[in-house]
């Protein structure tokens, strides 16, 4: 299997990652104003569009600070797909509004159709994990959290005024629950296909 080469547009992602205002306010004058027609074309509007927008950017910087993406594909591909995909799938959630697919406005490049998808499973897996983590009690929210935030058991459970020998099992139960409720989800199997 061939290496991909890193597409010159990587700078859009490291600006992303390094909250670069020159870039993301690249991103908004270059590639922005076509989601927002493609949006409005689609039974949306600028709110509507901006909300995309947003969730999107999001997605990226989430997939590229903890996933290390690295893009294939020109970014206005990438982003473009990724913005409908997110559209389409919030009309679907809406209503069963008919929906104009321009095709001029998609590109054919397989590396930003792979990349969209990716970004938009993860995005998905992110959702859902965030879902069932807000079901747990809130001893195992407030356990987890920590242990995200704070590496070392010994901090976690001196912060938390439990014994380590507590904290390590209850950490060890909750990932479990928190893992059961993941595993229980119907997103979860189709999420894993």
């Amino acid at each position: 299997m061939s290496e991909k080469k890193l597409h010159e547009d990587q700078k859009y992602i490291d600006g992303l990652l390094k909250n670069n205002a020159f870039i993301i306010q690249a991103i908004y004058d270059k590639f922005v104003p076509k989601v927002i027609n493609y949006i409005k074309q689609n039974n949306g509007d600028s709110d509507h569009a901006q909300d995309i927008v947003q969730d999107t950017l999001i997605t990226i910087y989430n997939q590229a600070s903890q996933k290390k993406l690295e893009l294939t594909c020109p970014f206005d591909a990438y982003f473009f797909l990724l913005c409908k995909r997110k559209w389409l799938n919030e009309l679907k959630k809406t209503a069963h509004k008919e929906v104009t697919i321009n095709e001029e406005v998609l590109y054919k490049g397989d590396d930003a159709q792979e990349l969209a998808f990716e970004t938009d499973v993860f995005g998905e897996k992110q959702a859902l994990f965030t879902e069932m983590f807000n079901k747990l009690g809130t001893a195992c929210k407030e356990l987890l959290t920590a242990t995200f935030k704070i590496k070392s058991m010994e901090e976690v459970a001196s912060s938390l005024g439990v014994t380590y020998a507590y904290a390590r099992k209850k950490k060890s139960l909750c990932i479990g629950k928190l893992t059961e409720l993941v595993q229980e989800s119907p997103k979860f199997n189709l999420l894993n296909k």
